[in-house]
């Protein structure tokens, strides 16, 4: 990776935007890489403008590298103002917005920030069916964090068990 985009990357993550979990949340996305362990989610949440439904706010949460955790916060900014249709239509390096484009070996942090776009704004993603609580300080929260979702097996899902 270029100095350049190294110095772009910290300079985003010196201030992150919109991390953590939102409440009263329209939709959520949870997408995860295998194959380098990242996990990012994203919750969207809507508004009423000049006779549309533009996004409001979109936070996320991520365990990652911190290419994807800058994506994700540029992302967030991005977003915020456009249809679902229209974020839907953003390409993957126009995620990435101010960093630039990414060298190869980095494009798998946007298409992640992009993929969780797409998870929670797709018309069969999973909506809020009540309201998401805020995290309260003390780490009590209705709300499933990332590593829920990521550790606790769903209902009649498929259970993977790792080998030694």
């Amino acid at each position: 990776m270029n100095d350049d985009l190294q110095k772009r990357i910290q300079d985003a993550m010196a201030n992150p935007q919109n991390m953590g979990e939102l409440a009263n949340a329209d939709a959520i996305g949870t997408v995860g890489n295998s194959d380098c362990g990242e996990m990012l989610r994203m919750w969207v949440k809507f508004k009423q403008q000049d006779g549309r439904k533009v996004i409001d706010r979109a936070t996320f949460q991520s365990f990652g590298c911190e290419t994807a955790i800058a994506v994700a916060s540029l992302a967030t900014e991005l977003i915020r103002g456009k249809t679902a249709e229209e974020a839907l239509s953003l390409k993957t390096e126009e995620l990435a917005g101010e960093l630039g484009p990414l060298p190869p070996m980095k494009i798998h942090c946007a298409q992640l920030v992009e993929g969780a776009l797409r998870s929670a704004l797709s018309p069969q993603a999973e909506t809020c069916a009540k309201p998401v609580e805020a995290t309260k300080p003390t780490g009590n929260s209705s709300a499933p964090t990332l590593l829920d979702s990521f550790s606790k097996p769903k209902e009649g899902g498929v259970k993977i068990t790792f080998l030694e």
